[in-house]
């Protein structure tokens, strides 16, 4: 735990939360500033400021809390997001995944999405060197 996390906070039940799922590992609560109706976040309470930062025994509830979640809210379309870092949209230096029911084009999460072509060689050096490092 990080005293100044306001996610910590939520945890230890300093700072109230409108909480949905709790378990020893996981916390999921409502976002207090949704980009659509149902927006939750789902965060682990082992402190860790990116997702290379939280050991796996703390990582495996977050994706199936995340799809129950979206089922209980009854949401057809949804986005699953995890930012890590500043440049990559992180504003809350703790682990969190945004589980944002997508209604409508209008509702939701938009996205821009500019692919590029990829270099065969480059992907299959790439794809050596991660593989090496697993």
């Amino acid at each position: 735990m990080s005293a100044n996390c306001i996610f910590c906070k939520i945890i230890k039940g300093d700072i109230p939360s409108m909480k949905v799922f709790e378990s020893d590992k996981t916390l999921a609560f409502l976002d207090i500033n949704p980009l659509s109706y149902g927006h939750t976040l789902i965060i682990p309470k082992h402190h860790g400021a990116k997702l290379t930062d939280i050991p796996d025994e703390h990582l495996t509830e977050l994706l199936p809390v995340a799809s129950r979640i979206a089922k209980a809210v009854g949401t057809e379309n949804f986005n699953i997001l995890q930012n890590n870092g500043r440049i990559a949209h992180q504003l809350v230096d703790h682990v969190h995944v945004h589980m944002i029911p997508k209604p409508s084009e209008e509702e939701g999460m938009g996205i821009n999405w500019p692919m590029k072509e990829g270099n065969k060689e480059r992907l299959a050096k790439l794809q050596e060197e991660i593989r090496s490092k697993i």
